[in-house]
């Protein structure tokens, strides 16, 4: 991924430039599309793995969904595509891997309680498609959470006994690890949505091809917690002021943060080790006593309360010194 992702800043400048705008965190052109190579190295890794051990049947759904879901993302980083467009193409992957990984094994024709599940997978896996783009938009944050939740994935893989999940995750980690190098703070190359969009999309059925349990889809919560939490209160926030949540804008939490001081560097460090601890709730809820969901409840809480009170903090603190600065040059 590291020598791919060198080629493509060779090339990528004349379609793919990220010029910075009101709403950008960057301050400098940049290439955008980067997760391309993320995208080649997981896909082909785990193909490679699919033709060697002939466990098509696993895989085949999930290329087959995040293709389409990465196809859509390229086409939106080179040439900005209506947000219907992307979200049916979103459903149509989340669907596909809904049917296959649960009707496709065997079981009935859900009656309503499950079909009530089906429609909170088809939210899980589209949220989480959306919200990990959402919260690609500083250095390295998608990256570094990408390396965490691959690697609580790979143990869960490991314990639980399901050595397709294992692979994938660890082909996630190794090409989310390799494009780091270009992209920790101060980045040379973005992933775009073409890499934002396929790793939610591949945290989002990692659970599923986990033979998923309701504490297995806990954990799955858990281990990208930190983006999803980010996702939903500003997603409320917005609301509960009237604003238009299709438009873009600079509000998540990781976001405020960069506008109130912190340095990308500092800001993606802080939401690395809240994902590290929350990933470590998540394994501990799925392979432990059933007390452990009230000790990740109340760490995952504590976490995203503890996120909040920081943000809020340092805003206070640039509201205060930018007071201060008022009133000195009036005086």
């Amino acid at each position: 991924v590291h020598r791919a992702t060198d080629q493509f800043t060779r090339w990528a400048p004349q379609v793919l430039l990220d010029v910075p705008n009101e709403r950008s965190s960057h301050e400098r052109p940049t290439l955008r599309g980067g997760g391309l190579a993320i995208v080649l190295a997981v896909v082909v890794g785990a193909a490679l793995y699919a033709v060697l051990s002939g466990h098509w049947t696993e895989f085949a759904p999930y290329f087959l969904g995040a293709v389409l879901v990465a196809g859509v993302s390229l086409i939106d980083d080179v040439r900005s595509l209506p947000f219907a467009v992307r979200l049916a193409v979103h459903v149509a992957a989340a669907v596909l891997a809904i049917m296959a990984y649960t009707l496709g094994r065997g079981l009935p024709l859900p009656p309503l309680p499950s079909f009530v599940t089906a429609g909170a997978t088809l939210l899980w896996i589209v949220g989480l498609t959306n919200a990990y783009n959402f919260m690609d938009g500083i250095d390295g944050l998608a990256g570094t959470q990408a390396v965490i939740a691959a690697g609580a994935w790979i143990i869960l893989g490991l314990v639980l006994g399901v050595p397709e999940v294992a692979l994938l995750a660890a082909l996630v980690a190794g090409a989310a690890g390799g494009f780091l190098l270009h992209n920790w703070p101060p980045a040379r190359i973005f992933m775009g949505d073409v890499g934002s969009a396929f790793l939610g999309y591949t945290f989002a059925v990692l659970p599923l091809m986990a033979w998923g349990t309701a504490r297995l889809g806990v954990a799955a919560l858990c281990i990208v917690g930190v983006f999803v939490f980010d996702t939903a209160f500003t997603f409320l926030r917005r609301i509960s002021r009237g604003e238009n949540v299709l438009q873009a804008h600079r509000s998540h939490l990781y976001q405020r943060l960069v506008v109130a001081g912190s340095s990308h560097g500092a800001v993606t460090s802080l939401y690395a080790t809240l994902a590290a601890m929350l990933a470590a709730a998540g394994i501990a809820v799925a392979l432990t006593p059933p007390y452990w969901l009230l000790l990740a409840t109340m760490l995952t809480v504590g976490a995203t309360a503890g996120l909040w009170l920081h943000v809020r903090r340092q805003e206070r603190g640039t509201e205060a010194a930018a007071s201060g600065t008022t009133e000195s040059g009036g005086t």
